[in-house]
């Protein structure tokens, strides 16, 4: 058991802990599957439990920090207006709508009485059940069965469409109906994937979701399976009240969906402040909830000043099932002084830690809704909490360390809270060491400034983008060639580091067009010591014929061998960092229905180059180093939409196109639009030499 208090949301003991959890996997478990030499342990390893409690708030005070633990008990349940917004698009399909339908039809059935509800189902098209708030009365209940159980699958993705249709009815339903004002009001969300059906921009999707709520209620958002893009949907929610859950494709999706209402389907407070004297805090956590719920508890910390420790208190305000809900938290000074007494410092450790993991949390969520500076002062401050109080966050790194094996690979387990990734293994089990470390430079990210001659990459058909810091522009070039053959991307001849690419082809887009070329396949080596990267749009394999793990894009892992770390950012990205060179990402792009592109391809960039020696060449290579050139008398082209101008470069005068490319270093879902000058001919007069001089034999 475990006495007194435990917080649910941290898991910091606060009192008195009396237990132990023991997690003993067998091999069998440990492996990726029956057949396979890997081991993982791929899954959330979760703890359920509640504490004893016996009045509705404990006011923790040591050491100028505050914790407060409001988890009031036999209040009334609330009456709710509860609006479900579902995906029914064609990617729905198979087991997702079967488990879907399965849940809320066990869903319907936890309805009371007094509940309010609809249902409102996107696809291409948006429709309602009934397009008003009906009582859960018997007959309603079983008509939406009935629609539940018959609706299909239809189109694309209107997330914006059906959000606002469901915001509406909420709305109609408080302006017009007084009763249902008093009505604790939801809003869940599933879906398994992009808008791509009216309003597809994400910025404009969250600007329309949090005008049409207007904090009035919170929204709940359900992301089904590995590909939907949780980070869009996390934002959305936490700028409307409420969180956002992964439904994992699973036998259990059924269970994890009924599960998750559970959790917020007996509302016991709406409204909920509480309220501390303002001069006696400082660096107060969030104090304001839109609800309170049975079987959860509302946790502030915060500092105080130290000639208000003896008179400190906390004010609740609240509305409840028909009526004002009051309290005041007093703080037990006996308690306090018996608990110091037996804890003494560890006590005052925690209450001061908790205060740091809410804070932290806190400026995490806060960071995601920022951009540019904003953003990056936000990131500074989570950052430095999070390195002097030792927490594991996106911002640093908890790394799982153990011996080399015989041929130096080390694993290592880079485990972060951003995604809730499950952790995997590799090699051989060890006797490993949890240490929280700096940001890691395996994962490097737009908080961490960059070097002025990261400079370089090549993606798409494929189009190089050469950054130029210098002058605040872009270079871009193409090269066509025949699928099959291999470029050397980055051949440092001091070192022997490099980066070959071999294309793969796409069928011409009409009579008279080329047939687009993409890289299907990479070879990143260092041989000095022994380093080979094989990398395609299905596998990632190391030191290939070595009989070391191949690892697929559904990984999430770090591995280390020497002075090379290699990090799998599932289905989305690698990132390969080498001690005394380079930082370099290979960018992974999925083919997806109805796209001009046939198969996947890769797109790879330079993040960090300046540890390069400086006779590094190759088709990015030779950019590492500064160079000059000159763009003059603009005028238009032969298309009349874009401007030509000519460059001196090389001493070299070419004429040269204003363009648009796709650079994805930052987000390799949806990549941001970069203006260039693109230079014809195989990049011929900006490039060393021909393109035909950088074909190469072999990736390696």
């Amino acid at each position: 058991m475990i006495q007194k208090h435990v917080s649910k949301e941290t898991g910091l003991l606060s009192y008195h802990p009396q237990g132990h959890v023991l997690f003993h996997p067998t091999v069998g478990q440990q492996q990726s599957c029956p057949t396979c030499s890997t081991t993982l342990l791929n899954g959330d390893f979760k703890v359920t439990y509640d504490v004893n409690r016996d009045k509705a708030c404990d006011l923790l005070v040591a050491d100028n920090h505050f914790a407060h633990f409001f988890a009031p008990q036999n209040l009334t349940k609330l009456n709710k207006n509860v609006v479900f917004v579902i995906d029914i698009s064609s990617s729905m399909g198979g087991q997702k709508v079967k488990q879907t339908k399965e849940a809320l039809l066990k869903i319907l059935g936890d309805l009371r009485p007094g509940d309010y509800f609809d249902l409102v189902l996107f696809g291409s098209a948006v429709q309602s059940w009934r397009g008003s708030l009906v009582q859960a009365s018997a007959a309603n209940l079983d008509a939406a069965r009935n629609f539940v159980q018959h609706f299909s699958l239809a189109g694309s993705t209107n997330l914006n469409g059906g959000l606002l249709q469901g915001i509406e009815i909420l709305n109609k339903a408080q302006g017009s109906l007084p009763e249902l004002s008093n009505h604790a009001s939801i809003l869940i969300m599933l879906t398994d994937g992009e808008p791509t059906e009216g309003v597809t921009d994400h910025t404009q999707i969250l600007k329309n979701v949090r005008d049409a709520i207007r904090g009035k209620f919170p929204l709940y958002n359900l992301g089904f399976g590995h590909d939907v893009d949780l980070k869009f949907l996390e934002v959305m929610s936490l700028e409307n009240n409420g969180r956002v859950q992964r439904i994992y494709e699973d036998h259990d999706a059924t269970q994890q969906l009924q599960g998750f209402y559970e959790q917020v389907a007996n509302p016991l407070l709406r409204d909920v402040e509480l309220l501390y004297p303002w001069d006696a805090v400082s660096a107060l956590t969030q104090h304001h909830h839109k609800q309170y719920y049975e079987g959860s508890e509302i946790i502030v910390a915060g500092r105080i000043a130290d000639h208000k420790l003896s008179s400190f208190k906390a004010d609740v305000q609240a509305y409840g099932e028909g009526q004002e809900f009051k309290t005041t938290c007093l703080v037990d000074e006996e308690e306090m002084k018996k608990l110091l007494r037996e804890r003494g410092h560890m006590l005052e450790n925690h209450v001061e830690r908790l205060w740091a993991y809410l804070t932290i949390q806190e400026l995490l969520a806060k960071r995601m809704k920022l951009e540019g500076a904003e953003k990056a002062n936000v990131s500074a401050k989570a950052l430095k909490m999070s390195l002097a109080y030792q927490f594991v966050t996106p911002l640093t790194s908890m790394t799982i360390r153990g011996m080399a094996d015989q041929d130096g690979l080390e694993p290592l387990i880079d485990k972060a809270l951003e995604d809730s990734l499950p952790l995997e293994m590799v090699g051989p089990r060890k006797t490993f060491v949890l240490l929280a470390s700096q940001p890691s430079p395996t994962r490097p990210s737009s908080e961490v400034q960059q070097l002025p001659n990261q400079v370089t990459g090549v993606d798409t058909d494929p189009h190089f983008l050469i950054h130029v810091p210098q002058k605040e522009d872009t270079l871009c070039f193409n090269i066509n060639e025949e699928p099959g053959v291999v470029l050397s991307l980055v051949q440092d001849p001091d070192t022997g580091f490099s980066v070959n690419g071999q294309l793969i082809g796409n069928e011409a887009s009409g009579p008279g067009k080329h047939e687009g070329t993409y890289f299907g396949r990479l070879g990143i080596a260092n041989p000095a010591t022994g380093f080979q990267l094989e990398v395609t749009p299905q596998n990632i394999t190391l030191n290939p014929g070595s009989g070391r793990p191949i690892f697929s894009w559904r990984d999430q892992a770090s591995l280390r061998q020497n002075e090379v770390v290699v990090t799998i950012n599932r289905k989305r990205n690698l990132v390969v960092s080498v001690e005394d060179g380079g930082t370099f990402e290979v960018v992974l792009h999925r083919v997806w229905k109805r796209s001009a592109i046939c198969q996947d391809f890769l797109g790879f960039y330079v993040l960090d180059s300046h540890r390069m020696s400086a006779r590094t060449h190759g088709l990015l290579g030779q950019f590492f180093h500064p160079f000059d050139y000159k763009v003059f008398d603009l005028h238009p082209g032969s298309d009349p939409t874009k401007t030509d101008a000519t460059m001196v470069v090389k001493k070299r005068r070419l004429t040269v196109t204003r363009g648009l490319q796709k650079d994805y270093s930052k987000d390799p879902r949806h990549g941001a639009e970069v203006t260039c000058w693109f230079i014809h001919n195989n990049g011929d007069g900006l490039i060393d030499g021909v393109h035909t001089d950088y074909i190469v034999p072999d990736i390696f």
